[in-house]
This record gives structure tokens, sequence and C-alpha cells, in this order.
């Protein structure tokens, strides 16, 4: 209780309550955050804590970047100015900057980033940065797939992306065929995906009225040979109609016959009859390239 007590005490300091328009819940569970900058595996180079039971081990012996999107009251942030590097704070509350100026001024390995992160320019940033870099962040669901498909397709890639979201978004994100979505795809493709830990409402303030979970992304060594674009139109097209087959729901969402649409998934090795959510990426991939070659001019 003394650290949601301690919290209020600074937003009141600062003329700062929650904005719900933003999805500020803050992290107020210090046990909850050190399970989080643990997952991330960032380091100055020398010897940290070895990870929760819950958190794959990781290579730490590398001097590590840290960027954190939307510290907030900078729970995370002060770990990660101990731990890391260097960190690369991006807030866009005006007044959270003020709170973290304020607390966490002292950080001289600290940068603060006055901007909306789906904005920021990941290269650009760390362009004069020559350690590798992880992503940690809070993330309301409105923004969560366009932010991860940004950061994902920046030319410096992140070696992870470690995230909070609603628990519901990270089953979805971490989802296996049988049970893919549009989202599992659009995250899958990037990189291997896997949930840690759930986070109950109790760690933030205010409470959310839903759990979250933490989910970590390791991007992919080489990206699939397909168009991302593409993939992603015809991805949005399978996943038009939910538990619908596939040569329906490609006729309606590519203006194919289903004669076509049959004949599209034939030639990729996919079954007509199949429904979206049992795809795999690799079969996703596979039915982009035979899309490419047999319909598109």
């Amino acid at each position: 209780m003394s650290s949601i007590n301690t919290l209020r005490g600074t937003l009141r300091a600062h003329d700062a309550q929650p904005k719900k328009s933003l999805g500020q819940n803050f992290l107020v569970d210090g046990r909850i955050a050190e399970r989080i900058v643990s997952a991330a595996g960032v380091s100055r180079g020398t010897h940290i804590p070895s990870p929760p039971s819950d958190s794959t081990q990781l290579d730490v012996s590398r001097a590590t970047l840290a960027v954190e999107i939307g510290p907030g009251t900078g729970v995370l942030t002060r770990l990660l100015s101990e731990r890391a590097e260097h960190v690369y704070a991006i807030e866009l509350d005006e007044r959270m900057i003020a709170i973290l100026k304020d607390s966490l001024g002292e950080a001289k390995n600290l940068t603060i980033v006055h901007d909306d992160a789906l904005k920021v320019d990941f290269d650009a940033l760390l362009a004069n940065e020559a350690a590798p870099y992880v992503v940690l962040g809070n993330l309301p669901y409105y923004i969560t797939s366009h932010a991860i498909r940004k950061i994902l397709e920046s030319q410096r890639k992140p070696q992870r992306i470690v995230l909070m979201v609603q628990l519901e978004v990270a089953r979805r994100m971490a989802a296996k065929p049988d049970d893919m979505n549009l989202l599992a795809v659009g995250t899958q493709f990037y990189g291997a995906t896997e949930m840690l830990f759930n986070v109950p409402p109790s760690a933030f303030y205010p409470q959310p009225n839903v759990d979250s979970a933490v989910v970590r992304i390791t991007p992919h060594a080489e990206m699939p040979s397909v168009n991302a674009d593409k993939l992603f139109a015809l991805a949005r097209a399978g996943f038009g109609q939910p538990r619908k087959q596939l040569r329906n729901t490609l006729s309606t969402g590519l203006n194919l016959t289903r004669e076509q649409s049959a004949e599209l998934l034939l030639r990729a090795k996919i079954d007509p009859t199949r429904r979206p959510e049992t795809l795999s990426i690799p079969e996703w991939v596979q039915l982009t390239n035979t899309y490419e070659r047999i319909i598109t001019p």
C-alpha cells in the first residue's frame, strides 16, 4: 500500500491524475518490475542477477541499451537505468516527463524522449549507439499491433521486446495453430512469441478491470522471403469471416471466385476447407508467395 500512497503523492504534486485516454495504469509492484527487467536481459556488460524460473536464461555478458515505451512515473525506468548501458525513455505525456526528470534526473545514462512512440524513428534514435538494444513497454491495446510492427520493421531490430499487455491480448499474440488470429500472425511473422507470466490488477494504480500479462518477442534471425504487406492483406482477408473455410473467406476478401480461391489454396498445398485459425506462419508465407505467382500480375 505504501508504494501506491507514494505514487498518489507524486501525482498530486505534479497535478497529474491518470488519463484513461492514454491507457494510464501505472505499475506499482516492485516484484513485477524486477521480473520484467530480468526477462528483458539488459546489462552494462557485468553480472546481474539470474532471471527468475519463468524466464529463459539470457546472455547478459554484453552491454545492452534499453528503449522504454511509456515509462510513466518511472518504476521500470529506474531499474533499467541501474542495469542497462543506456536507457531511452519515450513518453508522450508532458506531466510524466516532469515526474521522470524530478525523480531520475540524476541518472547520467538516461535520455528522456518527449514524443509519440508510433512516430519515433528508432533507427535515427539509436544511430550513434553500437550496443544491441531491447524494447520494453506497458502498452494499451489500441497501439499494440502498430507498435510491434513499427519496431520490428526498423532497419536495426532489437534483440527482444518485452511488453505488458491485457491478458487476453497476450493470449492472442502467443496463440498456436488451431487457435491463430490476425494479431498472432502479425506478431509471430516477425519473431518467436511467448507469454511469460500474468500480472494481477493489484499491481497497478489505478487498478484496471482486467488481468495483464508479460509477453516476450524474440525477432527471427532471418525473415521469411515474402512480401509482408501482401501476407498481411491475405491474412486480413482470411480472418475477415471468423470460423469460415478459407476458400470462402479468401474469395470474399480478395474478390476472387470460389474456384480461383480453391485453386490458389490447392497450389499452395493447403486444403481449401481449412479455416484460417489452423494455418501456421510458414503456411501463410507459402500462400502469399503462391498468390503472387498465380494471381497478381
